[in-house]
């Protein structure tokens, strides 16, 4: 056994190449995006900057916390202030009294000169007393690391889910598809004495070695790649300086053995049918697709399609503002690409000939029609196979990109629509029933009836007019949102609770409809920060303003880069190695009179074919998606703008269908010689 292994791998090393080299690159990708991720779990130490050289720091309370119910126990639940409140003044006088006392940067906080123990029995619970490493607390804008690190751990997220989705995905396909090319081999195989186990065995253990040298080898790429992503990283913007790829030792696990599981997952199915069948029916199943879609595959792609698409309609009917964040719209299409893409053989025929009868003008479109049409039908598992990998790219390009420019755009729309009075940011702490403190980012406005005069917010109930200093105008988000009931509210110091009447209550929107009160419960907005909500721009400036975030549109490149590296690799290999086997076939058409140049338009015509298969199908991934999308808007009162990306979608699909030419016309030229 060991001899027929290796003698296989020897023998067939170029239809391994492609599957290495993608199991590899995957393995890679997975292991840099660990790398990175893994970095973003912790900003590191700083020192203490404003008070670098006092012992001890007296600060303002800066947080909130209030007893929540969890079960029969009362709980804490602290929330950190906007800013911290000044010292005491009768604290400050005595600190100055007894101390050396120094300021810096505003009355939040003062150095001390005095031994920490002593300061701490003084002060007791008016302030907070900082020794050592947590004098950076008292620093302008404490939490800056931690919040330049959330975006980037929501974007390497994303690419890393979305690298090991496409990974698993094309890799899985290539390995099985291999194995589904040497049936014929089976079949001889099985004719000369060799066991269903002894198939099934061989070829576990061929998959056993390529996994575990591509997956070294991916480990290795990712060792090198992660301290680029972190430089580019950082040259693009997207991260602060002193970011550098994490040394963790998990994302060199879970890279290796996820690579040596997909490889080994990608030859057990098509391995356990190849040891089924008795030796002469596995030689008249070598030139017959049959069997396309076991069982066991067509109940995964049908619960993934129906898992995706429930999530769809659930997310409409109950929380249509889900539909709008980016977590949503990210992993949604992934269960309706796999499922569409696992169910695709199914698809394979009828899209072929009706695909295929469009091109060729009903049907009169020759001998070279009439086979491009017919071998893309017979021939269903290498169409479904080219097809698969284009859906993935066209699907993620249209999902991804479309749903972040049609929320973008309807959020560009609705904030152009709500042209206000002056108004200042600042916050407000509401009980969300027994159980939780909810923190909720609000406008303070200034001018109260110039506010009700020039708004134009969706209200849903009550009168902008009503906003007074005893009252709120909230949004449905809120538990409590009945005209004319009270609200109990922590201002955005902490202090409180005072008892503000609602005055008005907002459709959710895109998530921009905030709580408004009168800056007489808004404590420390002051004038300086006041600011429209948009201003004379046009929509077009506002949409493109808000669509500058460099890390969305870095975040979305990087992962449709991701997809169409895997795509070309997977359409490439499966290509070549399928067209690397019709040496028969394209000689029988020879000997019948067919001229090179007609072969090559065969051949490239099915592979044209077999990627216009999976666009199509990719648009109706991204149709449903957006359709969705568009659903949701409409309930939440949002402007209804999507933007389908065509541009991005017709050159994902360029460049598939140019290199499925390429692949499949070198080797049927080599082959026609």
């Amino acid at each position: 056994m060991l001899t027929v292994i290796v003698s296989g791998l020897r023998a067939r090393w170029a239809s391994f190449v492609g599957g290495f080299l993608a199991l590899a690159l995957g393995v890679g990708l997975l292991a840099t995006m660990g790398l990175g991720l893994s970095a973003t779990f912790h900003a590191p130490e700083r020192s203490p900057q404003r008070f670098a050289s006092s012992p001890v720091v007296v600060q303002g309370q800066d947080r909130l916390t209030l007893d929540v119910r969890r079960g029969p126990a009362t709980v804490p639940v602290t929330h950190r202030l906007d800013r911290p409140q000044p010292v005491d003044t009768e604290l400050l006088r005595e600190l100055r009294a007894r101390w050396t006392v120094t300021t810096s940067g505003g009355p939040d906080a003062v150095g001390v000169e005095a031994p920490s123990a002593d300061v701490r029995a003084l002060v007791g619970d008016r302030a907070r007393v900082l020794t050592g490493h947590a004098r950076v607390e008292a620093d302008p804008d404490p939490e800056r690391d931690a919040r330049a690190l959330v975006g980037l751990n929501a974007l390497l997220g994303t690419a890393g889910g979305v690298t090991a989705f496409v990974s698993v995905f094309v890799v899985a396909s290539t390995f099985a598809f291999a194995v589904a090319l040497r049936r014929r081999e089976f079949g001889l195989l099985r004719t000369a004495g060799a066991t269903p186990g002894q198939v099934r065995r061989m070829l576990l253990a061929e998959a056993t070695v390529l996994g575990v040298l591509a997956s070294g080898a991916g480990c290795a790429l990712g060792a090198l790649g992660a301290p680029v992503l972190a430089r580019t990283l950082v040259e693009g913007g997207l991260a602060p300086r002193w970011f550098a790829a994490g040394e963790a030792v998990w994302p060199f696990h879970l890279a290796f053995w996820t690579g040596l599981t997909v490889a080994l997952a990608g030859a057990v199915a098509a391995s356990r049918r190849a040891g089924k069948v008795g030796p002469a029916a596995a030689l008249r199943d070598a030139d017959v697709d049959t069997d396309v879609l076991p069982v066991g595959r067509a109940l995964l792609g049908a619960g993934l399609l129906a898992a995706g698409l429930v999530l769809l309609v659930h997310a409409c009917a109950t929380d249509p503002s889900s539909l709008l964040k980016r977590k949503t719209y990210t992993t949604v299409p992934m269960l309706l690409i796999g499922g569409t893409a696992l169910l695709s053989p199914l698809l394979v025929r009828p899209a072929a000939r009706l695909l295929g009868a469009l091109g060729t003008g009903g049907g009169r479109g020759g001998a070279v029609g009439m086979l491009v049409r017919e071998n893309s039908a017979a021939s269903v598992r290498r169409t479904a196979a080219v097809a698969a990998p284009v859906l993935v790219t066209v699907a993620l390009a249209g999902t991804l990109f479309g749903s972040a420019a049609s929320v973008t755009r309807a959020r560009a729309e609705e904030a152009r629509q709500q042209t206000v009075s002056p108004t200042a940011p600042t916050s407000v702490f509401v009980r969300d029933g027994e159980e939780a403190v909810v923190k909720y980012g609000a406008r303070a406005v200034t001018d109260p009836a110039a506010f009700a005069k020039l708004a134009h917010l969706p209200v849903v109930a009550g009168d902008l007019g009503g906003l007074d200093d005893g009252s709120i105008v909230v949004n449905e988000e809120f538990e409590r949102r009945g005209v004319g009931e009270t609200v109990e509210v922590w201002r955005a110091d902490g202090s409180g609770p005072v008892r503000l009447r609602v005055a008005a209550v907002l459709a959710r929107g895109t998530g921009d409809n905030g709580p408004y009160v009168t800056r007489a419960n808004a404590p420390g907005a002051t004038a300086a920060e006041a600011k429209t909500r948009t201003d004379t721009k046009t929509p077009t400036e506002t949409e493109a303003a808000l669509t500058a975030s460099p890390q969305a549109r870095l975040g979305m490149i990087l992962v449709l880069g991701i997809a169409l590296v895997y795509t070309v690799i997977g359409l490439a290999n499966t290509l070549l190695m399928a067209t690397s086997v019709r040496g028969a076939e394209l000689s029988a058409l020879r000997l019948a009179g067919a001229t090179r140049a007609q072969i090559l338009r065969v051949v490239t015509g099915e592979a044209v074919l077999a990627t216009a298969i999976g666009t199509l199908l990719g648009l109706a991934v991204t149709a449903a998606v957006l359709g969705a999308l568009a659903a949701a808007l409409s309930s939440l009162g949002a402007p209804v703008t999507l933007a389908v990306p065509w541009s991005t979608t017709t050159a994902a699909a360029a460049v598939c269908t140019a290199v499925a030419v390429a692949a499949s016309a070198v080797p049927a030229w080599r082959l026609t010689r």
